[in-house]
């Protein structure tokens, strides 16, 4: 894929703001600004060094579009490793289409999503795995994501995957050497030392695969469905997790009908809140098909939070009926973790409900008065395991990565089971190829035109 023309895109969010960034990027990119650039000093943006910055205007024939400053960044030392131009022009759209359109109409073409950084990939500045880590970067929502999209960026992880593949290579090809002598049954290639190698890929390899868990978590949020009866405060706590009128509250029972969602960061992990209809038998149909969805969307979680009512709770027949209820709970989603709150409790017995609910770890929490909702909050930061991530360990976060690892595990497990059984140098020289192949589709020394179109065209343009 070899790239000679000029592209150009608006490079900051679309729509009306202070300032606006236009880039260009190929061989006639600065020669092309310069036909429509004047300096307001004179100068010829052809003639100058490399990360200059000049103020002049944009003129269209004998009309100035704008006034605006241009940075310049030479070939090879800019983000695509190739001559870039930016121009920095006022925010209004008018302004930014008409620069944009200039340039179209004298030979420029409009790039492709992503298309700045694939030339940044195709000209060696990035590898493919810190290419994704820039989408990661432009779209995370919350510390945790930004900590791990800058460690990807910045090659923390091609540079782990990228060492075990050069070691494994040099084995490889003393491997191969071997073929070429197997008439002489001569050995290359220490298999003691080969071995040790095999079992430090084994245990990188598993590390950066169950890390797979936690990044997967931090990239895309915690689900957390909220359940419960009717009226039991499940909008208002929704509401005081947010400090905000995100739903509906009312004294009528079955007020929400529908799913409502809402995110917030926790110690820096984002959580997705999802407010649902009360579950009680009901022959209205609108509500029947919200309590539907309250299951659906449980299904869908990660965590479920149960609300009782304290404030109903005062005899032993109420504690039984609600232990009857929380065990339906566990048993309708077993593999998920539960935290049973009792609401309301700023009106309720806290003795007699700590007490009746002894093996629940039950929550007390007044969603009405803000009671107890830090508490909350630091119960499901439990849930997730940020160990690796205090420690600037290598977190994998991308599911193609995660394909690729599992893969390469399995290619380099079949090496270990060669070794350990004395298998011969060329059915081992197969398995350990195809590790090889699985190690460089992560940073992309194997790759093709599909597999990059797919991770390019989820960038926005501009990028």
């Amino acid at each position: 894929m070899i790239y000679n023309d000029t592209i150009v895109a608006l490079a900051t969010a679309p729509g009306s703001g202070p300032v606006a960034i236009i880039r260009l990027s190929g061989q006639e990119a600065i020669s092309k600004s310069s036909q429509f650039f004047k300096s307001i000093h004179g100068k010829d943006l052809n003639k100058q060094r490399s990360h200059s910055i000049l103020l002049g205007h944009i003129i269209d024939s004998d009309k100035i579009i704008d006034e605006v400053l241009v940075s310049i960044f030479k070939n090879p030392n800019s983000y695509t490793g190739e001559d870039v131009v930016e121009i920095s022009c006022h925010g209004s759209p008018f302004i930014q289409q008409e620069i944009i359109q200039l340039f179209l109409r004298n030979g420029c073409r409009m790039a492709n999503p992503g298309e700045f950084t694939l030339r940044a990939f195709l000209n060696g500045k990035l590898d493919l795995s810190q290419a994704e880590g820039v989408a990661d970067l432009i779209s995370s929502d919350s510390e945790a994501s930004h900590k791990i999209a800058m460690q990807q960026m910045r090659g923390g992880f091609s540079t782990e995957i990228s060492k075990l593949r050069q070691e494994l290579m040099n084995f490889a090809s003393l491997i191969e050497l071997e073929l070429d002598f197997s008439e002489e049954d001569v050995e290359f290639a220490d298999r003691t030392q080969f071995k040790d190698l095999i079992d430090r890929i084994i245990v990188v390899l598993k590390r950066l695969i169950d890390s797979f868990a936690v990044g997967n978590v931090i990239k895309n949020g915690i689900p957390v469905a909220i359940i419960g009866e009717p009226n039991v405060g499940k909008s208002t706590l929704l509401n005081a997790l947010l400090n905000e009128e995100r739903a509906i509250v009312s004294d009528i029972a079955g007020t929400t009908r529908d799913a409502i969602e809402d995110e917030m960061s926790i110690g820096g992990i984002s959580f997705r809140f999802i407010d649902t209809a009360g579950i009680r038998d009901t022959e209205d149909v609108v509500e029947s098909i919200g309590i539907k969805r309250t299951f659906e969307k449980s299904e869908q979680a990660q965590v479920i939070v149960y609300l009782i009512d304290a404030s109903s709770i005062s005899s032993e027949s109420k504690v039984t009926e609600v232990h009857l209820e929380i065990n339906k709970i566990k048993n309708r989603f077993p593999q998920k973790p539960l935290v049973v709150i009792a609401n309301k409790i700023d009106t309720s017995d806290k003795n007699f409900i700590s007490k009746s609910f002894p093996s629940e770890n039950i929550l007390l929490l007044s969603a009405k008065e803000n009671i107890g909702i830090d508490e909350l909050k630091e119960q499901l930061l439990t849930f997730v395991n940020t160990g690796a991530l205090h420690n600037n360990d290598t977190i994998v976060t991308n599911s193609r990565h995660y394909d690729a690892l599992l893969k390469a595990l399995e290619e380099v497990s079949k090496v270990k089971y060669g070794l350990d059984t004395d298998l011969s140098g060329d059915l081992m020289a197969i398995d350990i190829r195809q590790a090889l192949y699985h190690f460089g589709e992560i940073t992309g020394e194997i790759t093709n035109d599909d597999l990059l179109g797919n991770i390019f065209a989820n960038f926005c343009i501009g990028k």
